[in-house]
């Protein structure tokens, strides 16, 4: 990191953890000595370190010890187990990063000693590659150097945007499960090119380039997505036949109602866990 110095300890190093630890390690904003974790599993403690080459902390006690920035990336429904029995451990100086869909900064400061920086961040699994997207927002004791240490830490695993709490749980519901979408979105591309007598693997290929290419042309261009869509559909061509049998499939609707089930779904699970 900026400082390097500063370690990272994570609670809970499930499937987005190790996305974040891969792409930290990948990327040189890390080395294997200057990220902790811990898991409930001995056997996960096992495969994570043969995979990433970092070390596991017997005790969360012991990973707080050694880290300045604690990233709790457990999931929803343990979310109070953990923060009970970390909560008093934790001292002004640290940044308390939680990963953790729909629990709200409030609810975290609540179990920390008064002043301990939180921050909330939503990432996604394409930081794996490097091509992720983080949203994050600021609890109230939160200041420019934990905003600085969240920008450091998931910068460079993709885009990062800071947002109003308010949005967090839309955030999840779009860009945190959004990925599952577009893969449902490939297969799908994937299949039809074999439907239509391509060989797998390069209907794979088209598919997953054109996926990409498509959503590069819209974030450097900043043009509205149905602009572009406008310029591929020619008078009388293939494409506008191909937008019609979507329209009527409603796939455009579909994948709204994806979006705003998923952000129910996560305003729901707050209410749920108990802090």
């Amino acid at each position: 990191m900026a400082n390097k110095t500063e370690t990272v300890g994570i609670i809970g190093l499930g499937r987005m953890g190790r996305c974040m630890v891969k792409g930290l390690l990948e990327t040189q904003t890390l080395n294997k000595n200057e990220v902790f974790f811990t898991t409930k599993h001995k056997e996960t403690s096992t495969q994570v370190e043969k995979e990433l080459g970092i070390k596991s902390c017997k005790t969360n006690d012991e990973l707080i010890e050694k880290s300045d920035i604690i990233v709790i990336a457990v999931k929803p429904q343990n979310s109070a187990e953990v923060l009970e029995e970390i909560g008093k451990k934790i001292s002004k100086g640290r940044t308390v990063v939680s990963i953790v869909a729909s629990i709200p900064t409030s609810l975290i400061e609540s179990k920390l000693p008064k002043g301990v920086a939180v921050i909330r961040a939503m990432p996604n699994t394409p930081a794996f590659v490097g091509a992720g997207m983080t949203a994050w927002c600021a609890g109230s004791g939160a200041k420019e150097p934990d905003w600085q240490r969240v920008q450091t830490l998931f910068e460079p695993l993709g885009k990062v945007a800071r947002v109003d709490e308010k949005h967090m749980d839309a955030v999840t519901g779009l860009s945190g499960c959004g990925p599952a979408y577009l893969y449902v979105v490939l297969e799908s591309l994937t299949d039809a090119g074999i439907k239509v007598g391509l060989p797998r693997e390069l209907a794979t290929l088209l598919a997953g380039q054109t996926v990409l290419g498509a959503a590069r042309m819209l974030l450097d261009t900043g043009r509205h997505p149905a602009a572009l869509k406008d310029e591929v559909t020619t008078p009388a061509g293939c494409t506008i036949d191909g937008l019609l049998e979507l329209e009527e499939g409603k796939l455009r609707v579909t994948l709204i109602k994806a979006v705003v089930q998923a952000t129910k779904r996560a305003k729901a699970l707050a209410k749920q866990v108990k802090l």
